[in-house]
């Protein structure tokens, strides 16, 4: 038996302020995409934008249903747009970030599980990372390259029997 241990780095911004104008730009888009949001049950709006690598954007909110399994993330909605509209085009970089009704968002948000191997796939399907950038409603922004660091034993098609 052995004992393996992963550890990641990530880039710390104080705030949104300190960050690239493209990615300031992103994580905006994805503080504009939470007003759509529908979450009559959390009460916990969260908001992506996409940017691909031929420039275009897309965003996305969260959108419960009173049958919780039919919801969506706001991070599927985002990517899900934006392959359908470019299907040959790789996703560049991810911005999530949320309010709450009931308290402020202060530190990053994540994308949940299902997420990460959602984003996972496309990262597969064009050969390359796709930069997350994580913020709350205030408070540090991180940046991550890449989702091997958040999902570091994503499944993978090599699982499947061809």
């Amino acid at each position: 038996m052995k004992k393996v241990t992963h550890t990641f780095a990530y880039q710390v911004y104080n705030s949104a302020t300190e960050l690239a104008d493209a990615d300031r730009e992103l994580l905006d888009k994805a503080k504009q995409a939470v007003s759509s949001s529908h979450a009559p049950y959390s009460r916990y709006h969260v908001g992506a934008a996409v940017r691909m690598e031929n420039g275009h954007f897309f965003s996305g909110s969260n959108q419960e249903n009173m049958s919780f399994p039919a919801g969506l993330c706001a991070e599927r909605v985002a990517v899900f747009a934006a392959v359908s509209n470019f299907p040959d085009v790789p996703i560049a970089t991810i911005a999530i970030t949320a309010t709450a009704e009931a308290f402020e968002v202060s530190e990053p948000v994540s994308p949940c599980g299902m997420c990460r191997q959602a984003i996972v796939e496309y990262e597969m399907k064009f050969g390359n990372k796709i930069r997350l950038i994580l913020g709350g409603h205030s408070g540090e922004v991180y940046i991550i390259d890449g989702m091997e660091p958040l999902l570091p034993l994503s499944f993978h098609e090599d699982g499947l029997a061809k």
